[in-house]
C-alpha cells in the first residue's frame, strides 16, 4: 500500500482486497481505514475516492483487485479556530434550537474538500454551544442546505432537541418551503413530483431521477410567470440531496443559474445570477421541548431579488 502524508491528510493507494468484493465504497472505506460510515460517505461525496482512474460515489460497488486511491481526512489534532460568518443572522434562538438565515457560499458543516465558512463554525465563533450528538464533523446539524442555497436552517443546541428534530425530519412532521425561479413554465402549474433520486449513474458529483433510488416527493405551485421563467413555491415532503434541483431539471425546468443541472448560462448572465436561484423561505417544526409549533421565515436575498426585478421590469 502506498501512503503519502500531507497537512491536508493522507493519500492512500492499494488494490481492493478480495474480501471487499461487492461492498459499497463507504462500507469498504470504513472497514479499511477505521472511519465512521458518515465520515466515509463524506469522503466519497467530496469526490476523493478514485477506483481504476474514475471517481466513485459512496454507493458504488467495488470489485476485488481494482486499484483504489483515496484522500483521507487529516488525523485528529487541534480543531481549527471557529470563524465568524459574514452575513449570517440568527432568526430564532432558545435553549434547544437556533435557527439561522444562511448566506450564499456557506456550508452547513465541515467536510472533506471544503475549506470555506460553515454554519457550525459561525455559530461557535458567535459563542453558541450546540448539541454534541451526531457525527463529529456535523454535530447538532439536523438538516442541510447546499452551500449555494440560502435561507432558513435549524441547528440543535441540546441533545433532546437533536433527537427530537432528527425524528421530526425523518417522520416528515417538519414543513420546508422554498422559493425557486425555474426556466420556462411548468405544466401543470401546480402539482407533485414523485420520482426517486440517487447518484447520477455516469456523471460524478451529480444526482438524478433513477429507478430504484430513494423515494423523493416535491410539491410545487407557480406563483408568478414571466416570459422566460416562473417563480415557484415549493414544499418538500422528503429532503434528498439536491432534490429540488434534480426534480425540476428532470422536468426540463432547471433552476435559473443552476449550470450543474442544465440551466441556460445566457439567461443567468442576463439576470445577474451566478448560482442556482433557490431560497429556503420558511421552516416549521414542533418544538422539541413542548411540541408547540415554531415557524421561521427568511426574505429573499438581494442577488435573487435583483433577478426578479429584472424579469418584472421586462414584463
Amino acid at each position: 500500500m502506498d501512503v503519502v502524508t500531507s497537512s491536508a491528510g493522507l493519500h492512500r493507494a492499494l488494490p481492493v482486497p478480495d474480501g471487499l468484493e461487492g461492498q459499497r465504497v463507504d462500507q469498504a472505506l470504513s472497514r479499511l481505514f477505521g472511519l465512521s460510515r458518515a465520515a466515509a460517505a463524506e469522503v466519497a461525496d467530496a469526490g476523493l475516492v478514485v477506483v481504476d482512474g474514475r471517481v466513485r460515489g459512496k454507493g458504488d460497488r467495488l470489485a476485488g483487485g481494482s486499484w483504489l486511491e483515496v484522500e483521507l481526512p487529516p488525523p485528529p489534532g487541534e480543531p481549527p479556530a471557529p470563524q465568524p460568518v459574514e452575513g449570517m443572522t440568527v432568526l430564532y434562538d432558545d435553549d434547544d434550537v437556533v435557527v439561522v438565515d444562511k448566506p450564499v457560499g456557506v456550508a452547513a458543516h465541515p467536510s472533506p474538500g471544503w475549506d470555506g465558512p460553515t454554519v457550525v463554525g459561525g455559530l461557535a465563533a458567535a459563542g453558541y454551544r450546540i448539541a454534541t450528538s451526531g457525527a463529529a464533523e456535523r454535530q447538532g446539524v439536523v438538516h442541510r442546505l447546499d452551500a449555494a442555497t440560502t435561507g432558513v436552517m435549524a441547528v440543535a443546541k441540546s441533545e433532546r432537541a437533536y433527537t427530537a428534530l432528527k425524528a421530526a425530519f425523518r417522520e416528515r412532521t417538519v414543513e420546508k418551503h422554498y422559493a425557486a425561479l425555474v426556466q420556462g413554465h411548468p405544466d401543470p402549474s401546480r402539482g407533485t413530483i414523485d420520482a426517486p433520486i440517487d447518484r447520477h449513474p455516469t456523471k460524478d458529483w451529480r444526482f438524478a431521477v433513477v429507478s430504484g433510488g430513494r423515494p423523493s416527493v416535491t410539491h410545487y405551485e407557480v406563483v408568478e410567470a414571466f416570459p422566460a421563467a416562473s417563480l415557484v413555491d415549493i414544499r418538500l415532503e422528503t429532503g434528498r440531496t439536491h432534490q429540488i434541483r434534480v426534480h425540476f431539471a428532470a422536468l426540463r425546468h432547471p433552476c435559473v443559474g443552476d449550470l450543474t443541472y442544465g440551466a441556460d448560462p445566457a439567461l443567468a448572465a442576463r439576470l445577474g445570477v451566478d448560482r442556482q436561484w433557490l431560497h429556503a423561505v420558511r421552516l416549521g417544526f414542533p418544538h422539541p421541548a413542548d411540541g408547540r409549533w415554531v415557524e421561521v421565515t427568511s426574505d429573499v436575498p438581494p442577488d435573487l431579488a435583483g433577478a426578479l426585478a429584472v424579469l418584472r421590469a421586462e414584463a
